[in-house]
């Protein structure tokens, strides 16, 4: 069984974990970022990841793996592989998230739904809400990184490998904007990708 300790040496190692100013999919600012695909990019390590969230599910008869693009496509594939299940992802359409290319979930079908990092877990909830429109029955939420500092709760069990508890701000109250650092769009380097203050 992987520790916290073990994903965290595997993150560091790749470098995944990111120190600036970042601008989060949420709209908040942080100090770090996880850059999920330096990890994801070693299929060797995507898979131990993924064997670890399919151990803590092997008792729950797991009948499909759900995630959201684009990460969660890696984390659904190699979960539901780990676990002999189908994997699928739901995708955006006109901003609104939903299954496409003829994906189908028989009801009563028990879903576990997969993400990379999750600070405010919006993402996770439309891909539950896809899953139960469909009549699939979410049984677990599996996390390669929980960043919310334990505030996301889903309504059923949630593993997450790792948990950061990092701070993020509103743009208005971010110290780090205060400081004039400058604003680094979420999963740069910090020096090629500066954001243009208007």
């Amino acid at each position: 069984m992987l520790s916290e300790q073990d994903v965290l040496h595997m993150l560091e190692e790749t470098k995944a974990v990111l120190h600036g100013h970042f601008l989060l999919t949420s709209g908040l600012h942080s100090p770090m970022y996880v850059e999920k695909f330096n990890v994801l990019q070693h299929p060797e390590y995507t898979e131990r990841l993924c064997q670890e969230i399919a151990e803590r599910y092997a008792g729950d008869h797991i009948e499909l793996v759900v995630g959201p693009t684009t990460g969660g496509i890696l984390l659904a594939h190699e979960t539901g592989k780990a676990l002999g299940t189908r994997a699928i992802f739901t995708e955006r359409e006109n901003g609104k998230m939903t299954l496409k290319r003829g994906f189908q979930i028989p009801e009563g079908c028990r879903v576990l739904v997969v993400e990379d990092i999750v600070t405010t877990g919006g993402s996770v909830r439309e891909v539950m809400e896809v899953v139960r429109a469909h009549g699939g029955n979410v049984v677990g939420v599996g996390l390669l990184v929980d960043r919310s500092g334990g505030k996301v709760d889903f309504g059923v069990r949630t593993e997450a490998l790792l948990h950061l508890n990092v701070p993020t701000y509103k743009p208005e109250d971010c110290p780090l904007c205060k400081q004039g650092v400058a604003l680094t769009k979420r999963g740069s380097t910090g020096k090629n990708n500066p954001l243009q203050k208007k």
